[in-house]
């Protein structure tokens, strides 16, 4: 039997929440597992990309073996039920970016994840599956978007378990996504940030999604370009992505401009604004990228509505 499953990207933390908001966007991961018929083959793992990506996405850094992430998630399936995987092929059709703070790792872990649960008979319900999926990657916040799909709000119970509810992103909201070329290695992005933060900066945050959550309901555009601001990650970030500090603040002054964020744990920032000057949004990131020789794929997308996706199931 072989499944695909279609796993899109997420962007996460968007500002103020950090570990526990994420997104879903139109950028796509595609699992394949394949039970092989040969005893003794043990695990295959296989990654694809097409042809313009594979000098950019650097994927020689990737395990292919029993130390990949896939065959972590895939592991702890077969071990919740008591069994071990054995004479597996895996294919991982790459489109996302690797290491640009787009979900990359969540994509695989959920895809493999779904793709191991449809072949062994769906053992596992959602809650299972996001509590597995959360115990690979360490947060919820790209998990759960890439199951359930659209913004989502998640947070990790002390028993395991996620508790996420999902947010109406309003469609009069552009997302704008620059992506550089380079990479940026999420524990590294994690080392730079302190192991304790003042009080007052966490209050600062918690005032912050609790606007964001008011502004994303009520649609209050003026909130928003106050709820997308942060003191816990993004400042302690910004020397890792060269031009970032000057983007956000060129972008204060335009008035369509919601907010400037970086997306996970970065390189990749996020622009959210009305639909209005929005090539002249894309050429003010082009134009501060340029002077220090960065290239970049910036990308107008709307938010993915669907999560992963079973894409076929053959006997």
């Amino acid at each position: 039997m072989k499944i695909s499953v279609k796993v899109p990207a997420t962007t996460a933390n968007l500002g103020p929440g950090f570990d526990c908001l994420g997104m879903a966007l139109p950028i796509y991961n595609t699992i394949t597992i394949e039970e092989t018929v040969l005893p003794g083959t043990g695990i295959e793992i296989n990654v694809l990309a097409d042809e313009g990506m594979k000098d950019e996405l650097s994927l020689e850094h990737i395990p292919m073996d029993e130390n990949s992430i896939i065959y972590k998630a895939v592991e702890l399936l077969y071990n919740s039920i008591g069994q071990s995987p054995s004479e597996l092929k895996i294919n991982i059709h790459s489109q996302i970016p690797i290491a640009r703070g787009l979900g990359s790792s969540a994509a695989v872990i959920v895809g493999g994840l779904m793709a191991a649960n449809e072949l062994l008979g769906r053992p596992a319900d959602e809650a299972a599956l996001l509590s597995i999926a959360t115990e690979v990657e360490g947060h919820p916040d790209n998990v759960t978007p890439a199951i359930v799909g659209g913004l989502v709000i998640s947070a990790k119970e002390d028993d395991g378990s996620i508790v996420y509810r999902k947010l109406n992103w309003p469609e009069e909201w552009v997302l704008t996504v620059c992506i550089p070329e380079y990479e940026l290695a999420t524990d590294i992005s994690r080392s730079v940030l302190p192991a304790e933060v003042p009080m007052k900066d966490a209050v600062y945050n918690a005032q912050r999604m609790a606007m964001f959550v008011e502004a994303v309901n009520t649609k209050d555009a003026e909130l928003m370009k106050l709820a997308l601001r942060d003191k816990l990650h993004q400042p302690y970030r910004m020397k890792l992505v060269p031009g970032l500090e000057k983007i956000m603040q060129n972008l204060k002054h335009e008035e369509s401009v919601l907010g400037c964020v970086l997306s996970g744990a970065g390189p990749s920032i996020l622009i959210i604004s009305l639909k209005s000057d929005m090539e002249r949004i894309r050429n003010m990131v082009k134009e501060i990228w340029n002077d220090l020789n960065l290239k970049a794929e910036i990308l107008t997308l709307p938010v993915e509505q669907n999560g992963a996706q079973i894409l076929q199931n053959i006997e």
